[in-house]
């Protein structure tokens, strides 16, 4: 069977490994595929563009992070042609759900190559927000998502020490909103810190902020911090890395289909990674969305 095939490269993801590897990921995959075409885009819009030239695809592999993962999520929810994602920027937590694919990039071409030449394909489910993007990965709002556009207004300093200090900043202005929670078991409305609604169970670069969500299981896992204090945060910081947050006595877990976050609080939702809006949001589950290569765990 004759595969076509498009390769996009953000090339400034990972500080630049994902344009450094590029040529290299390039021709491991035309010893697998019958026609690439090759798209190095520099911004969303002319990524989608140039996906959008590419005409009928069976195959779209993303080099890059979540963010350029999330465009190919776009591109490909629903649609039948199938996602592989080389985790070349800084978080990889699409790549990271993916059985089999190594942290390296170049080593997850390889698992790659492989998986296409053995046909290993998988469906997952996505998350949809009504009105706006599919979403592969986690939901956020509230602390978490505040940090995000502090750290989104900042220009210095580069890399991680940016959240590191915008953490810092929102620590300081902490201040829980009301929130209205409606799922498929009811609705509550509750002062609460943050609330991350996940089809995978990791964002933030491997935190597993969801830890049992399973992308293929029709429902989306949702973890909710009540209203807390600084010191309820940053007691809960080490379990975070663990998945053991969630047993901490001020969150709650539950799964669901549908949900929508409600109350215009000032809260502005995140999804993988990228801005929503502000709330409120409606998000629903669709199963076997996506079409992957591999297999998700």
């Amino acid at each position: 069977m004759t595969v076509k095939a498009a390769m996009v490269v953000h090339p400034a993801s990972g500080l630049g490994r994902a344009g450094r590897i590029a040529g290299t990921v390039a021709d491991r995959l035309r010893t697998v595929v019958d026609d690439l075409v090759t798209v190095e885009a520099s911004t969303v819009e002319e990524s989608r563009r140039l996906m959008n030239e590419a005409g009928h695809l069976d195959l779209l592999v993303v080099v890059g992070g979540d963010g350029s993962a999330h465009q190919g999520v776009q591109f490909c929810a629903d649609t039948g042609t199938a996602l592989a994602v080389v985790p070349a920027g800084t978080g990889n937590d699409l790549a990271r759900t993916l059985a089999g694919a190594p942290r390296e990039p170049l080593d997850a071409t390889d698992a790659l190559v492989k998986a296409i030449k053995d046909g290993t394909t998988t469906s997952i489910d996505l998350g949809r927000v009504e009105g706006g993007p599919w979403f592969a990965g986690v939901l956020c709002a509230g602390f978490d998502s505040a940090v995000n556009e502090r750290a989104n207004r900042m220009r210095w300093p580069s890399g991680s020490r940016r959240y590191d200090l915008a953490i810092l900043g929102e620590l300081a202005r902490l201040k829980p909103g009301r929130l209205t929670v409606r799922q498929d078991s009811g609705s509550t409305e509750l002062d609460a810190t943050q609330i991350a609604v996940g089809n995978i169970p990791y964002y933030g670069g491997g935190i597993p902020i969801c830890p049992t969500a399973d992308p293929a299981d029709g429902l989306l896992d949702v973890t909710l911090v009540r209203r807390a204090s600084r010191f309820d945060l940053v007691k809960m910081l080490p379990g975070l890395r663990t998945g053991n947050h969630v047993h901490h006595e001020m969150v709650t877990t539950s799964r669901t289909r549908t949900i929508r976050l409600g109350e215009a609080n000032g809260w502005v939702a995140y999804a993988d990674g990228e801005r929503i809006g502000p709330l409120p949001v409606e998000v629903t589950c669709v199963p076997n969305a996506l079409k992957v290569v591999g297999r998700a765990t």
